[in-house]
């Protein structure tokens, strides 16, 4: 047998009967856990492992319900990840959650606005065609990363549009500018301005809920925010971030320099948009989701078991 295909089936086995998280495989086998999470896909791409995808009902009703309640949000969505520890495999499932509401709550003359990031590209990535009237996709915040990533703003915006065979209005700026005079003079912009008024009137907003850790993506190559800009933020209690505004863990929001610096939507006027959903998930997200629903920045949460439960024990 290739050399190749057995460390596929030993990788697939330990993960998949043996339980052991990515980050035990790669410890026990000496590698990199992005090069096992590659491994595993490629042992799905090529039929080693096959997942058949149950169509019924999570049996999580219950603890949906007592999300709901306890936080007083509109809606709960709780589903299985594969793996709670890896960013990737929980991007994946919860955004395939996403998708399945997109589809159920978007609907003909709707404006929606999107923000960035794995998740959100996840749930985009499994959109199905399907042409709704007049619907428009806004994009909340400035582009952020490699313009060409599968996780980038305008990118999400215009595919999300595409499949619905509606329009979008972009954030033509970056997320991030150098300096306060510079964000002013590019909200000036006809473009920009015009985004940031439609934002005010949008139906429904499907954001990511960001960390502030190390390995985060926004923090990846220190190309959007400097660690010590970072660094800063914890400090001063973040534990959150929604289009790049920062919150402790009690929701008050974080005011610094970062904020005026921002080209996007307001926590402000993020509080005032009727439905916004929050897809987040994982252990490392923990403390930024309740602090994202402390605040009242979401009001509909699509998060995973493990989260959830952790959720539901604490006393608030």
């Amino acid at each position: 047998m290739d050399e190749k295909v057995k460390l596929l089936i030993k990788i697939a086995k330990l993960y998949y009967e043996e339980n052991l998280t990515q980050d035990t495989i790669a410890h026990k086998l000496g590698m990199s856990r992005p090069r096992v999470s590659r491994l595993m896909q490629e042992a799905i791409d090529t039929g080693i492992v096959k997942i058949n995808i149950s169509t019924e009902p999570s049996g999580y009703t219950s603890i949906e319900n007592q999300l709901e309640l306890k936080f007083d949000l509109l809606e709960t969505v709780v589903v299985d990840v594969a793996d709670p520890d890896s960013p990737e495999m929980v991007a994946r499932d919860l955004g395939a959650a996403g998708a399945d509401y997109f589809r159920r709550l978007v609907q003909d003359g709707h404006k929606v606005g999107l923000t960035w990031g794995i998740t959100s590209a996840a749930m985009v990535d499994k959109l199905k065609s399907e042409r709704k009237s007049n619907v428009t996709i806004l994009q909340m915040v400035g582009g952020l990363g490699e313009p060409g990533s599968d996780s980038h703003a305008a990118g999400l915006v215009s595919r999300a549009a595409m499949t619905l065979g509606g329009t979008f209005c972009l954030m033509p700026s970056p997320g991030v500018v150098s300096s306060i005079e510079a964000a002013n003079l590019l909200r000036s912009d006809r473009y920009i301005s015009q985004t940031l008024q439609m934002l005010k009137s949008i139906d429904m907003a499907f954001v990511g809920i960001g960390a502030p850790t190390k390995d985060s993506l926004l923090m990846r190559d220190e190309s959007i925010i400097s660690w010590k800009e970072m660094d800063g933020l914890i400090k001063a209690g973040a534990v959150g971030d929604i289009c790049l505004h920062f919150f402790d863990a009690d929701g008050n929001a974080i005011h610094t320099e970062l904020d005026d610096r921002v080209i996007g939507i307001s926590l402000d006027d993020i509080k005032k948009i009727k439905r916004v959903i929050g897809i987040a998930g994982g252990t490392g997200k923990y403390k930024a989701i309740l602090g994202a629903i402390k605040g009242g920045y979401v009001n509909t949460l699509i998060t995973d078991i493990y989260t959830a439960r952790r959720l539901l024990a604490i006393n608030n």
